[in-house]
């Protein structure tokens, strides 16, 4: 609710948060007769030789789906202060985050003409809910070849590089911008000023003023 999403935008993306104790989640699974062998799978599950503690706990959860709408990982942002800030599963059977994106499973239906990409899942939820339902996020910084590949299959007419204005952000636009070009994508870059990000720049000038940057 700080962050101004409707219930209509975290029902739409699945929102939600994993308990505040370090195994909850490995206990509910146990109970259910879920083996060990299998939960390591899954990548939710840190197992040391003295326990076994949830990879997400204490966290806002973001589900990460494929194209076909099945959850396939997860990312996590900490309540409060705490590091890491976000947190995304590791590399299962099921998820490879260089071959997906988030958002791409209700982008691919947009009817806009461009694809946005940006870096954080925050930033696509805003979008989308500014009506902006084309945009999707890098799961990590920059984009990789597979992840271009992807979207030169997608892609409609061009992409347009929303990442943050920090020196990071606007070095991975500029990888971008080179492997959406041997994929054979028109790609620009958005500059923002006055904002670090989209989310931060659509709730400080709104909808109408981002759709003119573009």
């Amino acid at each position: 609710n700080k962050r101004v999403l409707s219930d209509e935008t975290i029902v739409h993306f699945g929102l939600g948060a994993s308990g505040t104790y370090k195994d909850e989640l490995y206990r509910y699974m146990k109970n259910r007769g879920y083996s060990d062998e299998l939960l390591r799978e899954t990548g939710l599950f840190i197992y040391n030789e003295r326990e076994v503690r949830d990879r997400f706990f204490n966290r806002a959860m973001f589900p990460i789906m494929n194209i076909s709408n099945k959850v396939i990982g997860f990312g996590g942002r900490v309540m409060g202060e705490g590091e890491p800030k976000y947190l995304n599963s590791p590399e299962t059977k099921i998820f490879d985050k260089g071959r997906n994106l988030f958002g791409l499973n209700f982008a691919r239906s947009s009817r806009k003409k461009n694809m946005i990409i940006c870096e954080g899942y925050m930033d696509v939820i805003a979008m989308h809910q500014a009506g902006f339902d084309s945009a999707v996020a890098t799961l990590g910084t920059a984009i990789t070849a597979t992840q271009a590949r992807l979207i030169g299959r997608m892609c409609k007419s061009e992409v347009i590089l929303s990442y943050d204005a920090d020196g990071p952000g606007q070095k991975a636009a500029s990888r971008g911008i080179n492997l959406l070009s041997e994929a054979g994508v028109k790609a620009r870059v958005l500059q923002m000023s006055g904002a670090k990000d989209p989310d931060e720049y659509i709730k400080k000038f709104g909808a109408e003023a981002f759709a003119h940057l573009i």
